[in-house]
C-alpha cells in the first residue's frame, strides 16, 4: 500500500503556523511573559485567591433518613416513620380486633445560617393523630438557638416540658403506647417560647432547667380564645452526668449507673379546654389549672426504671353561663396518678418489660373521669421488644390487665412494628 502526500500540505502548514504566532504574540505580551516596567508606587498587588467552595455532602443512614449538609451554615434532614399496630381487646363477653396504620410521620430538621440556629418540623398523618375540630397535621414546628450554655431559646409549637414520660418521643417508648395516667394528665404540645439549659452554670451537666410560657390552648388552635398564658418551670438533676434520659430502655448497657430526677410545676390561666391543653373546648367560660409533676429515670447495665407522678387541679369543678333563659354548663377534670415501669435487656436485641399504674379522680370533678377511674383506673402489664435497629426499627408486644373498683376487667393485647427510615 502506497501513501500519498499532497505537495500543497507544507504550504498549508506554514500558513497555519504563521496565523498561530500572530495571535499568540499579543496574548504573551498581556499575560506578563514579556518584561514589564515597575510601578512608581511599588510592586503590583498579588491577585486575590479564589474563594473556597463550600463542600456539600449527602448522607443516608437507616433510622436517621437523608441529610444534606452545606458546610456549617445549612443542613436539611428528612426522615419518615410508620407505626403498624394490631390490637385485641376482651371485655365482658365480647372480643374485638383492630389492625391499623396507627401513625405516619414525616420529620424535617437541620440548621440554617449557623450550627446553633436549628429548626424542626414534624407532620403526622395517622387517623389517630388528628384532634377533633382540627385537620392540621402539624405536630412540631419550632426554631431554636443553642449558642449559649445557660440559655437556649426555642420558639414555636412543641412539647410542654412538664413531665419526662410525655416529652420522650413516641418512637423511643418501651411499650406499645404511653401510660393512661400520662395520656390523661399531661400537657402535650402548645405554642410558645422556652428558655432551657442541660448544663446550667457549667456543673458537668448535672443541673438543667426548662422555663416555658405559651398560649395554653394546645396545638393547632386557629380560633381566638380568652387570653391567659400557660407557664411551666421544670428542674432536672443528673448527679452522675448527662445520659439519654429522653429515651426509654438502656440500649447502651451503661457501664456506670445513670440517674435523672425531675420536678415541675405549671399554671394554665383561663384555658378553654377540658384537660388544660387537650380535650374538648368549654362553652360556658374558662378555667384555671394547676399542674405538678415528679419523675425519676435510672439506667444501669441494660436495666432501666422510669417512675412518675402527676397532679392536676382546676380552680372550679363546674362552669356555668346563662344567656337569657338558657344555661350552659361545663365540668372540669381534676385528678392525679402515678406509674412505675422497668425493663431488662436479656440479649443485645431483646428486652422484657413490666408496668404498673393507677389513676385517681378528685371528688366533684367530671363524672366521665370518675367513671374511668372506677372501672379502668388500674393497669398492670408486661411486654417485650425486639430491637432490630435500636428504637429506629423494632417489634413490640404487650399485654395489660385493666380493672377498677367496679365493673368487668379488660384484657388488652397489642403487637406493633415501629420503623423509622
Amino acid at each position: 500500500m502506497h501513501s500519498h502526500v499532497s505537495p500543497r500540505a507544507p504550504g498549508a502548514l506554514r500558513l497555519l503556523l504563521a496565523l498561530f504566532l500572530a495571535v499568540a504574540a499579543p496574548a504573551r505580551g498581556q499575560s506578563g511573559s514579556a518584561p514589564t516596567q515597575p510601578s512608581p508606587e511599588g510592586p503590583a498587588p498579588a491577585p486575590p485567591a479564589p474563594a473556597a467552595e463550600t463542600p456539600t455532602t449527602i448522607t443516608a443512614e437507616p433510622g436517621r433518613g437523608i441529610v444534606v449538609k452545606a458546610g456549617d451554615r445549612f443542613s436539611f434532614g428528612l426522615r419518615a416513620r410508620i407505626q403498624l399496630r394490631d390490637t385485641f381487646l376482651h371485655f365482658d363477653q365480647s372480643d374485638t380486633n383492630e389492625i391499623q396504620v396507627r401513625t405516619l410521620r414525616l420529620v424535617v430538621g437541620g440548621n440554617v445560617l449557623a450550627p446553633e440556629l436549628r429548626y424542626n418540623i414534624q407532620l403526622a398523618f395517622g387517623g389517630n393523630d388528628f384532634e377533633t375540630g382540627s385537620s392540621s397535621p402539624i405536630f412540631d414546628a419550632f426554631v431554636e438557638y443553642t449558642r449559649w450554655r445557660d440559655v437556649n431559646i426555642r420558639v414555636g409549637q412543641f412539647f410542654v416540658p412538664l413531665d419526662r414520660a410525655r416529652t420522650i418521643r413516641e418512637f423511643a417508648l418501651q411499650f406499645v403506647d404511653r401510660q393512661q395516667v400520662v395520656r390523661e394528665l399531661n400537657l402535650d404540645r402548645d405554642v410558645g417560647v422556652m428558655l432551657s439549659s442541660n448544663n446550667l452554670f457549667g456543673l458537668n451537666e448535672w443541673l438543667g432547667y426548662q422555663f416555658f410560657i405559651g398560649g395554653g390552648d394546645g396545638r393547632n388552635r386557629f380560633a381566638a380564645y380568652a387570653p391567659g398564658p400557660l407557664t411551666v418551670l421544670r428542674l432536672t438533676l443528673r448527679p452522675f452526668g448527662a445520659f439519654d434520659d429522653d429515651q426509654e430502655a438502656d440500649l447502651t448497657r451503661s457501664a456506670r449507673p445513670r440517674l435523672s430526677l425531675g420536678v415541675a410545676a405549671g399554671y394554665n390561666h383561663r384555658t378553654s379546654r377540658r384537660n388544660s391543653t387537650i380535650g374538648t373546648a368549654f362553652t360556658a367560660g374558662t378555667a384555671n389549672y394547676s399542674h405538678l409533676a415528679a419523675d425519676v429515670v435510672f439506667k444501669y447495665r441494660g436495666f432501666s426504671l422510669l417512675a412518675e407522678g402527676l397532679w392536676r387541679k382546676a380552680n372550679t369543678d363546674v362552669l356555668e353561663q346563662t344567656t337569657g333563659t338558657t344555661t350552659t354548663r361545663d365540668v372540669t377534670r381534676s385528678g392525679y396518678g402515678y406509674f412505675v415501669q422497668g425493663g431488662q435487656l436479656v440479649s443485645p436485641q431483646v428486652e422484657l418489660t413490666a408496668r404498673w399504674e393507677q389513676l385517681f379522680a378528685r371528688k366533684g370533678t367530671d363524672p366521665q373521669l370518675l367513671q374511668l377511674v372506677e372501672t379502668q383506673g388500674k393497669q398492670v402489664g408486661a411486654g417485650f421488644n425486639v430491637y432490630l435497629n435500636g428504637h429506629a426499627f423494632k417489634l413490640q408486644g404487650d399485654y395489660f390487665y385493666i380493672f377498677g373498683a367496679t365493673g368487668e376487667p379488660r384484657h388488652l393485647a397489642r403487637l406493633q412494628l415501629d420503623a423509622s427510615f
